[in-house]
């Protein structure tokens, strides 16, 4: 499913920086029998039901015209929220010094957990320090998840 998503971003990154507002990221997933395209906008004052509803208008012919997803699917164009999924490094590049949680698909010195501020990162790991100032490196094989923490 990742070349359906790399040929989609290619295809509709033009228009969205065009509308205005960054592309932060597409996804294609199949949930019980449906399939859904997730297109992640952003711009620096928020993203509003406004924004979606122009960003979707002015892709969905794009998508229908490409035809790169033979199978019926609902098109869904939101905000990445608050708390946002790390998966690119442009987006671990724009959050360092930032806290993230970085969750694990077996443990790592005991915890399949981590919090801490994104200290630096390179193709094969992530480090971040703790609360109580332990720097810790992490593979990035052994991830799952990073996302960035709002502090409510």
């Amino acid at each position: 499913m990742a070349k359906i998503e790399e040929k989609v971003e290619s295809l509709i990154e033009p228009k969205v920086q065009e509308l205005g507002y960054n592309l932060y990221d597409v996804e294609y997933v199949k949930e019980g029998k449906e399939y859904y395209l997730r297109v992640y906008i952003d711009k620096d004052t928020g993203i509003s039901l406004e924004d979606c509803e122009l960003v979707s208008n002015n892709i969905n012919e794009l998508l229908d015209q490409a035809d790169y997803i033979k199978e019926q699917y609902f098109l869904e164009v939101s905000s990445p929220g608050i708390e946002r999924i790390l998966k690119k490094d442009k987006h671990l590049k724009d959050n360092i010094g930032n806290e993230v949680q970085i969750k694990l698909f077996k443990p790592f010195e005991g915890k399949k957990q981590y919090k801490g501020i994104l200290k630096d990162f390179d193709e094969t790991k992530i480090e971040i320090v703790s609360q109580n100032e332990e720097q810790i490196e992490i593979d990035r094989k052994n991830i799952s998840q990073i996302k960035t923490v709002y502090n409510w």
